[in-house]
C-alpha cells in the first residue's frame, strides 16, 4: 500500500499552525517546519493531482455527528482529512480505476463490503460523484443501520445532479472544505505568498508551488472537464477560463465574456455553471435587506483561490501588476470569509453592496452573530476616498460594524471606521470567534478624525 494510504491518526490532533506528519503520530512545532515533499501517484499511466504525500495541517473543519457529504475543490485535502479523522473506517476510493470499475458495474457490492465488517461504524467513499448509483445503496444502509456513518467526499455535485439522484433526501448533511485559512497555518502564513500562490493545500505543500499552479487548471481540464464529458469543445472552455479570470472580483457580465470567447451567451452561462459545480468559482450576491436606495442587481464572481486566479489571469506589458494584486487580495479575503461562514455552526451570508450610483462596499457579512461591512484596499496608506463606500453603508445601516482592510501596519480609527492591516485580520479570523480585529497590543493604534 502507498505510504499516503497508511496514515494513522495521532493520539491528539495538534492545534492549528502545527504540522502532523503521517505515520509519526507527533505534532511538529511551528518553527521547525520540514521541507514538504510532494509525490504523484499514477493510475493507468495518468498522473493525478489528488494524491500527494504531504504533512497534515489540522483544519478548523469539524465532522458532523451523522452522515455527511464533504465537497471541496481538488487539492484541498479532503482525502487526507478523512484518513486522519477516521483511521479505522472502511474506505472506497473511486479514484482507483480498479475500485471504479467494480462499483460502477455492481453498486450493490458496497452492501457486501459493509455486511462483511459489522463492527465498523464509519464508511468513507472518496469522489462519490464518479459512481452516483452508489447513493441509493448508501440510502438503504443508513435507513437499516442507524448507527452507521457515511462520509462521502467529492469535488463536484454536477454528475449527481445530472443523474437525477437526490443527495440522500436529507439523510446526510452537506459540508464543504476550503483552502487553508491563515490561522490554520499559524506562523507559516505569509501574506505575500498567499496573494501570489494562494492557499490550496496541494500548492502550499508542494516543493515547487509555482509549477503546481501552472498545471492545476490543465489537470482540472483533463481529469474533470474532459474525462467527464462536461463540454463538447475543451479548447473553447480553456479560452473561457482565461477570459473569466478578468471577471474575478467584478460584477459578472456574461455578454462581455461571450464576445471575448466568441461563443453564445447561453454557452457562457453553461460554462459558469460548470465552474460553480466544480467548486472552482462562486458568486457573491448584492445585499438588499431593507435597502434605502436603489442597488445593483447582478452578483460578483470570484475564483475559489487567489493563486488559481493568478494562474489563469494573463499578464503582459499592458497589465498593471497593482491591478492584478488588488483583485488577488480581495479574492483572498473573500475565500477566508467564505470558509469562516462554512465552518461555523450558525448561519451567515456573504454579500456585497453597490448602489446604482456606483458607491460600493466589497463585502457584507450578515448573520446570527453580527453584521459587518468590509472594504479591501491594496494600499499601504488610507486615503479619505477609501472610506466613502463604508461611510455610505453606515449611513444606511448604522447597526453594521465597518472595517477597512489595507496593506499597512497600523490600526486606525477614522470616523468610527476601523482600518486594520489585512495580514493581521486574516491571521485573527477563526470560526470559533466573531469577525473582529487582532489584539491591539500587537500593533500600534492611532485614532484620527478626518475633516468632512
Amino acid at each position: 500500500m502507498h505510504p499516503y494510504l497508511q496514515a494513522t491518526a495521532p493520539a491528539e490532533i495538534a492545534p492549528p499552525g502545527a504540522l502532523w506528519r503521517p505515520n509519526s503520530g507527533k505534532a511538529l512545532p511551528r518553527r521547525k517546519v520540514p521541507q514538504i515533499s510532494t509525490t504523484w501517484l499514477t493510475f493507468e499511466n495518468q498522473i493525478s493531482i489528488l494524491r500527494p504525500i504531504m504533512e497534515f495541517v489540522p483544519r478548523f473543519f469539524t465532522a458532523p455527528a451523522g452522515s455527511f457529504f464533504l465537497f471541496g475543490p481538488r487539492g484541498t485535502g479532503k482525502s487526507l482529512w478523512t484518513q486522519i479523522t477516521f483511521p479505522g473506517a472502511l474506505r472506497v476510493d473511486l479514484l482507483d480505476p480498479h475500485a471504479l470499475r467494480l462499483y460502477s458495474a455492481r453498486p450493490e457490492r458496497l452492501r457486501e463490503l459493509v455486511d462483511g465488517s459489522p463492527d465498523v461504524g464509519t464508511v468513507v467513499i472518496d469522489e462519490v460523484q464518479k459512481v452516483p448509483e452508489l447513493l441509493p445503496v448508501v440510502h438503504q444502509l443508513i435507513e437499516q443501520r442507524r448507527r452507521l456513518q457515511f462520509v462521502l467526499t467529492g469535488s463536484s455535485a454536477r454528475k449527481l445532479k445530472r443523474s437525477g439522484i437526490d443527495l440522500l433526501a436529507g439523510r446526510a448533511v452537506l459540508r464543504t472544505l476550503h483552502p487553508y485559512m491563515a490561522a490554520e497555518l499559524g506562523g507559516r502564513f505569509e501574506i505575500e505568498s498567499a496573494v501570489h500562490r494562494g492557499l490550496v493545500p496541494l500548492v502550499v505543500g508542494a516543493g515547487d508551488p509555482a509549477d503546481v499552479l501552472r498545471t492545476y487548471a490543465a489537470l482540472y481540464l483533463r481529469e474533470e472537464v474532459q474525462s467527464e464529458g462536461l463540454v463538447r469543445n475543451v479548447g473553447v472552455f480553456a479560452r473561457f477560463l482565461e477570459s473569466i479570470s478578468f471577471s474575478h472580483g467584478s460584477v459578472l457580465n456574461l455578454s462581455a465574456v461571450s464576445r471575448d470567447c466568441q461563443v453564445e451567451r447561453k454557452t457562457v452561462e453553461g460554462y459558469v455553471a460548470i465552474l460553480e459545480d466544480l467548486l472552482l468559482a462562486f458568486r457573491v450576491p448584492v445585499f438588499t435587506k431593507r435597502a434605502r436606495r436603489a442597488v445593483a442587481a447582478h452578483p460578483k464572481l470570484y475564483l475559489f483561490d487567489a493563486g488559481v486566479y493568478r494562474s489563469l489571469r494573463p499578464a503582459g506589458p499592458l497589465d498593471h501588476p497593482h491591478e492584478i494584486d488588488g483583485a488577488a487580495l480581495e479574492g483572498l479575503v473573500a475565500q477566508h470569509l467564505r470558509a469562516w461562514i462554512a465552518y461555523r455552526s450558525d448561519e451567515h451570508v456573504l454579500c456585497y453592496w453597490r448602489t446604482r450610483a456606483g458607491v460600493e462596499v466589497d463585502f457584507v457579512v450578515y448573520g446570527a452573530s453580527g453584521f459587518w461591512a468590509l472594504e479591501v484596499k491594496n494600499a499601504h496608506r488610507v486615503r479619505p476616498e477609501d472610506l466613502r463606500g463604508l461611510s455610505a453603508f453606515r449611513h444606511d445601516y448604522p447597526q453594521a460594524r465597518a472595517l477597512l482592510l489595507y496593506r499597512g501596519v497600523e490600526r486606525l480609527l477614522i470616523n468610527d471606521i476601523l482600518c486594520c492591516p489585512v495580514d493581521a485580520f486574516l491571521r485573527s479570523l477563526r470560526p470559533d470567534a466573531t469577525i473582529g480585529v487582532p489584539d491591539p497590543a500587537r500593533s500600534r493604534v492611532r485614532h484620527r478624525a478626518e475633516r468632512k
